[in-house]
C-alpha cells in the first residue's frame, strides 16, 4: 500500500513538474510611447533603415541579433526594411543591467556596527559588517527611436522595462519588442504594463 501511494504521489509531481515546464511564460513590461509625426505616420508597407550610434557599431554582433528581433517586430506593425529608399530610420538600444536581489530586507548576521571589548588580557575596538549573500537580479531597458530623416526630428519613442531573474535577455527580447510596439503608430499616453506570452 505504501508503495502504491508513493507511486502515485511521484507519478502527481512529476505531471506538475512537466505541465510547469512545457507551459507559457510571461514577459511583463512597463512601456512608455511618445508619438510626434511632423507628418501622416507610417502605413502599412512603410520602408525604414536601421540607425546606430558609434558604440553600436562596434558591438557588430549583438547589434546584429538585436535589430534581427526588431526587424520581425517592425514587420508585424507595417514596416519594411529597406535600405535603398526610405524616408524613416530606427535606432534600437537594449541593455541589462545585473544586480542582487535579496528574500528580505534583514541581514544575515546582524547590522553593521562598532563593537569594543575588555579582558584580562587586554581590549579591542573593531567593526563588524553583516554577510548577506543575494540572488542576480536583471533589469532590462529597450528603447525604439523613429527618426524622420527629411526633417532629421525624432518623431517616435518607445520604451519598455522588464525585470526578473532569468538572465536570457535575448530570449525576452523579442516580447519586450512586440510590447513596446503596441499601437504603433499612435500608442496610448502614459506608462501601460503590457503582458507578453513567450514559450517557456
Amino acid at each position: 500500500m505504501k508503495r502504491s501511494l508513493s507511486a502515485i504521489t511521484f507519478v502527481a509531481i512529476f505531471s506538475l513538474l512537466l505541465t510547469a515546464c512545457s507551459g507559457m511564460r510571461i514577459v511583463d513590461s512597463d512601456v512608455t510611447a511618445y508619438a510626434a509625426w511632423t507628418a501622416a505616420p507610417p502605413g502599412p508597407g512603410t520602408p525604414y533603415r536601421f540607425e546606430r550610434l558609434p558604440s553600436q557599431q562596434v558591438s557588430g554582433p549583438l547589434q546584429d541579433r538585436i535589430e534581427a528581433s526588431a526587424r520581425t517586430s517592425l514587420a508585424r506593425v507595417g514596416m519594411v526594411l529597406d535600405p535603398a529608399s526610405t524616408r524613416f530610420s530606427v535606432q534600437v538600444m537594449f541593455n541589462t543591467q545585473v544586480t542582487e536581489r535579496h528574500p528580505d530586507n534583514s541581514f544575515a548576521f546582524g547590522g553593521p556596527g562598532v563593537f569594543f571589548g575588555a579582558g584580562n588580557y587586554g581590549s579591542s575596538l573593531g567593526l563588524s559588517f553583516p554577510l548577506r549573500i543575494g540572488n542576480p537580479y536583471y533589469l532590462r531597458e529597450l528603447k525604439i527611436v523613429v527618426r524622420d530623416l527629411t526633417s532629421q526630428k525624432l518623431v517616435f519613442e518607445t520604451r519598455a522595462l522588464n525585470d526578473g531573474p532569468w538572465g536570457d535577455g535575448l530570449a525576452i527580447l523579442p516580447a519586450m519588442l512586440d510590447a513596446a510596439l503596441m499601437g504603433f503608430p499612435q500608442p496610448p499616453a502614459g506608462t501601460r504594463r503590457v503582458n507578453v506570452e513567450i514559450p517557456r
